[in-house]
């Protein structure tokens, strides 16, 4: 597969989702952070287990820059598959950062901590895109696989850098 060309500066591409999550969707986030390296994005997440681990390990297996945003004060909590990684000691306050810091954000299942997060993103007036999520926020676009996911959230930040000001 060919990598796409990316922009000048590399978008930052928070991918969010449950520590503990079933196979199929450890699978489509594993696929969300393998796209979003090949495109030359880095991608942020929270840096644990379930959604955050299997789109970490995508995204490095591709070759990318993955950033953990951890909750905790120990960066051995980590998981494995990240390229540097920030303990916070601020627990879901994290959240926060994690919104602040991407460009935009694909949640990709999970539950109230993603929603969180979704929603600072969605206040920030940054593009959200929902991937198997069964909650939909205003202003969120969902998308019917990995691959749409990342296209769509490309396509919304490319129309947001040429966009007058």
């Amino acid at each position: 597969m060919a990598i796409e060309q990316t922009p000048a500066k590399p978008y930052y591409v928070a991918v969010i989702g449950g520590g503990a999550a079933p196979p199929p969707i450890l699978t489509a986030a594993h696929a969300v952070g393998r796209a979003v390296a090949q495109r030359g994005g880095i991608l942020i997440c929270g840096g644990l287990g379930g959604v955050m681990t299997a789109a970490a390990q995508g995204a490095q297996e591709a070759g990318g820059v993955v950033l953990g945003i951890l909750p905790g004060p120990d960066r051995g909590q980590a998981n494995p598959y990240l390229t540097y990684s920030l303990p916070t000691n601020l627990g879901h306050a994290r959240n926060v950062i994690i919104a602040h810091s991407a460009d935009g954000l694909i949640a990709v299942d999970g539950s109230f901590g993603t929603i969180s997060e979704a929603a600072i993103a969605l206040k920030l007036a940054k593009p959200v895109i929902g991937l198997a999520t069964d909650w939909l926020l205003p202003g969120m676009v969902r998308a019917a696989t990995p691959g749409d996911a990342v296209a769509s959230l490309w396509q919304a930040l490319a129309a947001r850098a040429t966009a007058p000001r």
